[in-house]
């Protein structure tokens, strides 16, 4: 089939229509945004991260490959919004209080927008999800669609917190954990060692909503960097501790 009469399909069309008007419209409009508010210098240091971060989303729902094309049905495009709020907050990790790229003047009202963002994205993260169940369309795409925006989030949430002094470095080993389990289970198919799938965890995914609650409050400017500090080493604990428990399992080491 020529790409010509695929994009000639309808729910192909909405596809491209959707995932690319919604990527150019937050590029265009963070960047003009940012442009009347703080200059062009900081315009195009966030567009500069997150245009990237807007293309990785976009070719990774176009590259789908099982079962062809997918439609973009209702949960997938809160999904999609979900990853470019996230996208948007990543390109603040270029506009950290070092940079002196944002005027004074206007620095105490954009330090509350990536929390906004990133806030706004972890809410949706309680709405996909139900909206697939109650319209009858969960799909494994889906759920790999979903899991791709909420690691991009524990990316780049952490990289800013980190960047704007608002968390010490060592909690980007939330980002980090994940990769390592992932390369960890990659070496072991390439070695031919076993490789078992994790069951659902109820605690897998109150940790990860306690995370996302967490870097929301770290991103605004409401608790001091000390303060947070202190709580980050409470929260952060018991999520590497998962990791290590689901690589345990993944392995074959531990049976639960």
């Amino acid at each position: 089939m020529s790409v010509i009469d695929l994009v000639a399909r309808p729910h192909v069309r909405r596809r491209w229509l959707f995932v690319g008007g919604g990527t150019l419209a937050v590029l265009a409009g963070g960047t003009a945004t940012l442009g009347r508010l703080a200059g062009s210098r900081a315009a195009l240091a966030w567009a500069g991260v997150a245009a990237p971060l807007l293309a990785y989303e976009a070719y990774f729902f176009h590259s789908r490959r099982e079962g062809g094309p997918v439609a973009v049905r209702a949960a997938n495009a809160v999904t999609l919004m979900r990853g470019w709020l996230f996208a948007a907050v990543g390109g603040f990790v270029a506009l950290g209080p070092t940079t002196a790229l944002v005027p004074p003047g206007v620095a105490g009202a954009i330090a509350w927008v990536p929390g906004l963002c990133y806030g706004l994205g972890a809410a949706l993260d309680q709405v996909d999800g139900r909206l697939a169940r109650y319209t009858g369309t969960e799909s494994h795409f889906g759920e790999r669609l979903d899991m791709a925006v909420d690691t991009l989030g524990f990316v780049v949430a952490p990289g800013v917190a980190v960047a704007w002094g608002r968390l010490p470095v060592w909690y980007l080993s939330l980002a980090a954990a994940r990769y390592c389990f992932k390369a960890g289970r990659g070496y072991r198919r390439w070695r031919g060692l076993p490789v078992h799938d994790l069951s659902p965890h109820s605690l897998r995914r109150t940790f990860s909503g306690l995370q996302m609650a967490f870097l929301t409050v770290a991103l605004l400017p409401l608790v001091t960097p000390d303060t947070l500090a202190v709580l980050a080493a409470v929260v952060l604990t018991p999520s590497l501790a998962m990791f290590g428990r689901d690589y345990l399992v993944m392995a074959g080491y531990y049976r639960p």
